[in-house]
């Protein structure tokens, strides 16, 4: 099995995102998965302009020569997509947005109807097999991720796909802090996103048990919220 997650974190390896990345990804490779995974931010990706070159001239081909030469045939020889992306403005990172966008080659321009009924376009090439999605945000809770919730599963459903596992981290900015009293808290979610990516790689899926303890505070302490907010405010008046 082969795992490509593609970071589209700004950051790249200083970002919160790609702490929960590598933690994944060394359980998935544990689990016997072959793994990549590929920053985004090192990559010349552009817009795409809507010209449909890749459905009428040169069908499933851009005509715009960048990195996306390099990245669609990673997309298509994988067999679980990763994307992982902070929370921005409710959605994906601009960089994540270009990268989806570029994917319209892998879609044939003909519509048809899925098993609801609903239209979407057929893939021109082998349909993707099974997708994972990872994030973060600065806010202390849960519910920030609505949007991305149903974004990904609308993306997974448009390229004949399936999100089999989901892990958002509220609170993100913790995991590279190096407040003591937080490490054990920090250690304890590394441990978890290890189990998640072996779990991934040898069923396919998470555990109902798994994807529960996912959703759980960072740290569960009493007022976890107003503490976070607390330190939080106190940090940017200390710096801007």
């Amino acid at each position: 099995m082969k795992i490509t997650i593609f970071n589209g974190s700004p950051k790249a390896e200083r970002g919160n995102t790609h702490v929960m990345v590598q933690e994944f990804m060394k359980g998935a490779a544990e689990g016997g998965a072959e793994v990549e995974n590929v920053f985004l931010a090192g990559k010349q990706i552009g817009s795409c302009t809507g010209c449909y070159s890749c459905w009428m001239k040169k069908p499933g081909e851009c005509v715009q020569r960048d990195d996306m030469d390099e990245l669609l045939p990673k997309v298509l020889s994988t067999d679980i997509l990763g994307l992982a992306t902070p929370l921005y403005v409710d959605n994906v990172s601009g960089i994540m947005k270009m990268f989806l966008d570029r994917l319209i080659p892998m879609a044939d321009p003909h519509i048809e109807k899925d098993e609801q009924g609903e239209c979407r376009h057929p893939q021109r090439f082998r349909k993707l097999r099974k997708m994972i999605v990872i994030s973060n945000c600065g806010f202390p809770e849960q519910s920030h991720f609505q949007v991305l919730r149903l974004y990904f599963r609308r993306v997974a459903r448009n390229t004949h796909s399936e999100v089999i596992a989901e892990m958002y981290r509220s609170a993100g900015s913790l995991l590279t802090s190096k407040e003591p009293s937080l490490q054990p808290f920090i250690e304890a979610y590394k441990a978890l996103l290890r189990k998640a990516g072996k779990e991934v790689a040898q069923n396919w899926k998470l555990s109902k048990e798994t994807a529960a303890e996912l959703e759980k505070p960072l740290a569960p302490v009493p007022n976890f919220t107003d503490i976070y907010i607390q330190r939080a405010n106190q940090y940017w008046d200390e710096h801007c």
